[in-house]
């Protein structure tokens, strides 16, 4: 026997859920928070990997492997879950993320535990996809607000938690455990989904597009390389970075050509007709771009400027963090009661510039009091960003093109972090190396020679002159770093102020049928047990 789907329809009262749709919610960030939190606690544990298994030249492996994996299969799954039903999909991608970390865990050598790292991303890329488009599924548009405040808390949680849990696993466990702990929590994840969640069957007659799946793979995985290895790997002038950037390109445009032609395309290039899905893929890229940007580099002038502990390194990003999940759950209250939602991008975009020109004031005088300040007003940018861009492409689409919608705003937030880290990193390491050439000479520039990173036991190990030059460099780089961000941050506010406010739909009073391209009320929403 069915209950309703969504609030306020047939048998659950207005403004509250059925139990079953609680029950594959819990499920739904359980798999969100797996998808977010494995970097973290694989990252903390690779000094230890490596000295168990060797093959320290591969080491960047193991991050861009999965990082490759998960950027290039993203599309994919949105559109597989659009064809052949959300619910099959979004199993899949959890059972070969599972499989993937159990392999992980019993690799034998360094090559294997790329391999298998790889396997792992393709899972994974279909983890934060299928939760924002199954939500997109059993939550109408309207009501969706309320729950923007978990996904914020459930990002905040891996984001603080991550390097804790991964320290305390590799010390007390091993770091196999760093992978093998996901098995239990994906486990759960998956019978409750199994049991409780019930959507329409779908069995599409055309064929998956192969050839749009090759070149979308080949220009995606292009990029994340140029963005991994440009500045530090090689040269940004160099010929193989060059040759990965004309492989891009190519593949790219050839891509965007054949998605004109194909039966079924991987990504139906009409969902760009709608000008707001349009402007939240460019602000999503942007968030993208400025949020990781800031979480590679928080910390880090945290610890060598203002002599922040490593080990709790998740907890220097709490002001932040606090201040988005805050922020997002009365963004998600006022859009849930109001129905509307444009304040949310300029106010964001406004905050954002702000916070980001706030943080690049920061000196070597700066104190943790006034850093904090500044990382709560980015933070509070951020939570009237990250969910709303997430909302309102979801509001601008036909439910039957929901996942593709959900997997290109990922995409498109993905490729902003890799590009915001690199070349906000590029323009970092480039200030340090230049200051510290320019205070401690010679001294200064053999220390940063291999890293303009360097970590809390390599900074001890100092003179006091170069500690204090490095110092002045790390605060001259995340000037520089924040700086970008901010003008980067202007884009997302000039748009913002483009978007066209479409009702939402959902409970609440009745909303005209939308003209950009959104959605009808009710059609095709999902039943739940």
């Amino acid at each position: 026997m069915a209950d309703a789907s969504i609030a306020g329809t047939d048998t659950a009262p207005a403004g509250k859920q059925p139990k079953s749709v609680r029950v594959v919610l819990l499920a739904l960030m359980i798999a969100m928070m797996l998808a977010m939190l494995d970097n973290m606690i694989v990252g903390t544990a690779m000094p230890t990997i490596v000295g168990e298994l060797g093959g320290l030249q591969h080491l960047s492996w193991v991050v861009t492997a999965y990082t490759l994996a998960t950027a290039a299969a993203t599309p994919l799954w949105g559109k597989l879950g659009d064809m052949y039903g959300r619910k099959g999909a979004f199993m899949t991608s959890i059972v070969l993320f599972l499989l993937g970390s159990a392999l992980s865990g019993m690799a034998q050598d360094m090559g294997q535990l790329i391999g298998f790292r790889a396997v792992q991303g393709l899972g994974a890329g279909g983890l934060m996809v299928g939760v924002m488009a199954i939500i997109g599924d059993l939550i109408p548009p309207r009501e969706r607000g309320k729950y923007q405040g978990m996904m914020a808390g459930v990002m905040a949680l891996a984001m603080i938690g991550g390097p804790l849990v991964g320290g305390t696993i590799t010390d007390n466990w091993g770091w196999r455990w760093a992978f093998y702990i996901n098995l239990p929590l994906g486990a759960v994840a998956l019978v409750a989904i199994s049991i409780v969640l019930h959507l329409p069957n779908k069995r599409s007659q055309a064929r998956v597009d192969y050839l749009g799946a090759v070149l979308l793979t080949v220009g995606i995985s292009s990029i994340v390389l140029v963005t991994t290895w440009g500045g530090s790997e090689y040269a940004w002038t160099s010929a193989r970075i060059m040759e990965l950037i004309a492989i891009g390109v190519v593949a790219l445009i050839a891509f965007v050509f054949w998605q004109t032609r194909a039966a079924e395309p991987i990504v139906p290039l009409h969902i760009f007709r709608s000008r707001n899905f349009t402007l939240m893929s460019v602000i999503g890229f942007v968030t993208g771009f400025v949020m990781f940007g800031a979480v590679l580099f928080l910390p880090l002038y945290q610890q060598a400027v203002q002599g922040a502990s490593a080990t709790n390194s998740g907890l220097l990003l709490l002001p932040m963090l606090g201040a988005m999940l805050v922020v997002s759950m009365i963004a998600g209250r006022v859009t849930t009661n109001s129905g509307r939602y444009k304040i949310f991008p300029i106010a964001g975009g406004v905050l954002m510039v702000v916070g980001l020109y706030l943080l690049s004031l920061m000196d070597t005088d700066t104190t943790r009091l006034t850093s904090g300040l500044y990382m709560a007003v980015l933070g509070a940018g951020m939570g009237c960003l990250m969910q709303i861009t997430m909302l309102v492409a979801q509001n601008s689409v036909e439910m039957r093109d929901m996942g593709v919608a959900s997997s290109s705003t990922t995409l498109f937030r993905t490729l902003g972090s890799s590009f915001g880290v690199a070349i906000m990193g590029a323009l970092f390491n480039n200030r340090v190396q230049h200051v510290m050439a320019e205070r401690a000479g010679a001294l200064g520039s053999k220390v940063t020679e291999q890293s303009a990173q360097l970590d809390a036991k390599s900074l001890e190990k100092l003179p006091a002159a170069a500690r204090e030059a490095y110092q002045h460099a790390v605060s001259s780089g995340t000037h520089s770093a924040f700086l970008l961000g901010s003008v980067i941050g202007v884009i997302a506010l000039v748009l913002a102020l483009f978007v066209k406010e479409v009702p939402l739909k959902g409970t609440g009073p009745a909303a005209p049928k939308p003209k950009d391209g959104g959605a009808t009320a009710l059609e095709g929403m999902a039943e739940t047990v």
